[in-house]
Parts: C-alpha cells; sequence; structure tokens
C-alpha cells in the first residue's frame, strides 16, 4: 500500500508528467548535432518527440516574418529519444519573459496559432491571423 502507481494515467502519476501533453509550448536541446528547437509538442512517445516549431537560433527572423506578414510554415519534426537531452516548458524566468510571450508582444498572435501545423490550423488561427495584420495595419 502506499506506493505510486507506474501505470500511464494511474492514481499516483507525476503530475509533471501531464504538463508535456500535445499543445504544451517547450524549448527542446538537442545533441549529435547540439541544437535547440522552439514549438508545440504535437506527440511525446518512448521512441521520440513530435514537435511543430522552429530552430531557437531564427526564432527572431521568425518573429519578424510573422509581424511583416509572410507566409509561415513551421517545421513538423520526430526527434528520436537518444538526441533529447531535455525539455523544458516555456515559461518566463523571473523578470525575463518567456519566448511565447516575447512572440505575442512582436506578432500580436499567439504562439499556438501560429504554431499549429498547416493541416491542422484552424478557422480561430486563420481569424488570429487575420486580427494582428489588421491591427498592424492600424498601428
Amino acid at each position: 500500500m502506499g506506493k505510486k502507481s507506474t501505470i500511464p494515467g494511474g492514481a499516483g502519476r507525476d503530475k509533471t508528467h501531464d504538463l508535456f501533453l500535445p499543445g504544451a509550448v517547450v524549448i527542446v536541446t538537442l545533441s549529435n548535432p547540439r541544437e535547440k528547437f522552439w514549438g508545440m509538442i504535437l506527440s511525446l512517445a518512448p521512441e521520440g518527440l513530435s514537435l511543430s516549431g522552429a530552430e531557437l537560433a531564427s526564432f527572431e527572423d521568425l518573429a519578424m516574418m510573422v509581424k511583416e506578414g509572410e507566409p509561415f510554415t513551421p517545421a513538423v519534426v520526430f526527434f528520436p529519444m537518444h538526441r533529447i537531452e531535455r525539455v523544458e516548458l516555456d515559461l518566463p524566468d523571473g523578470s525575463l519573459p518567456s519566448l511565447s510571450q516575447r512572440f505575442f508582444a512582436k506578432t500580436g498572435l499567439e504562439p499556438s496559432a501560429a504554431l499549429a501545423p498547416a493541416g491542422e490550423r484552424g478557422k480561430p488561427a486563420a481569424e488570429a491571423l487575420g486580427r494582428a495584420r489588421v491591427a498592424k495595419e492600424h498601428a
């Protein structure tokens, strides 16, 4: 008795696991070659992580493209688990804003709308992008 369940979804399941679900915006650190990716989790499994996003090195360029209304399609990638060093939620750190907050401040578009894979972009994402463009034009 008193032992935590090791069954996924079991009563004693670690609550931090629930944070890394599809739709969560994360920063992934990879090895061989070393690189970082910013994006939205599509799937997390023992085999690896599927993500819709962009290389962290091109974050500023991405935000500028979206702000200027240029077409953008996020990369949909799979990283095998042996390449993944770290996955962290994109959260603010003290007074430093998260990348998601910076993206929203620069573009007026929620990251979840921009990072949704092209086949899954629904009316809400298209409407949000349209509102961001109208706001930019009137600014």
